[in-house]
């Protein structure tokens, strides 16, 4: 059974009362943001919406990014990533749990050095899938798509992680899992963290 969005509680600085607010906005205020499900255009376009907002109320201070994600959809992905590098602020990407697919590819694109995940995390590389059905010259044009968007993914984790794009484009052909200490070693993440801050 759902328990819902947990609430705390939080005082505006200066205020006198307590509001009960969602854990989520709680910790927006600390610029953090929280991905724990599928990648879509929703959690997509609210993830967006608060590094545009963050960045202008500080753009010299670093959002952080929690990723505990199986994937989900390349464009809502690259919409997120587009966003990341446009944005002023430095994004601190974090993996806890889980960063497959589209949250692997999220994870990689933090600020370099800022790229990081604990000790037990799972992280898993592997080529863009698609389900087209319909006419053949639609699954045509989708297959091309398809072979456009992975060549494309290739190119940034080439350079989000400094191996060559061959090796990609090998390790990428089936689901590629790796603890954190090898995606440090395959230069996805720069630090696996071992102790608290």
């Amino acid at each position: 059974m759902p328990i819902g969005v947990p609430k705390v509680p939080y005082r505006m600085p200066g205020g006198q009362y307590t509001d009960w607010i969602s854990i989520y906005d709680r910790l927006y205020r600390e610029r953090i943001i929280f991905l724990g499900r599928d990648i879509d255009d929703e959690i997509a376009n609210q993830i967006i919406a608060v590094m545009l907002y963050l960045d202008s109320d500080d753009p010299g201070k670093d959002i952080y990014l929690y990723i505990n994600s199986p994937g989900g959809m390349v464009t809502s992905g690259l919409a997120i990533f587009d966003t990341m590098q446009h944005i002023k602020s430095d994004v601190v990407t974090i993996c806890v749990g889980l960063a497959a697919s589209m949250g692997s590819f999220l994870l990689s694109a933090g600020t370099k050095g800022k790229r990081m995940a604990l000790p037990h995390s799972r992280i898993m590389i592997h080529q863009p899938s698609g389900g087209t059905r319909g006419q053949a010259t639609d699954i045509e044009i989708e297959a091309r798509e398809i072979l456009r968007i992975r060549h494309q993914l290739n190119e940034i984790y080439a350079g989000n992680t400094g191996q060559t794009i061959a090796k990609i484009e090998k390790d990428m052909d089936r689901d590629f899992f790796m603890s954190a200490q090898e995606a440090k070693e395959y230069g996805l993440i720069d630090r696996v963290i071992e102790e608290r801050p």
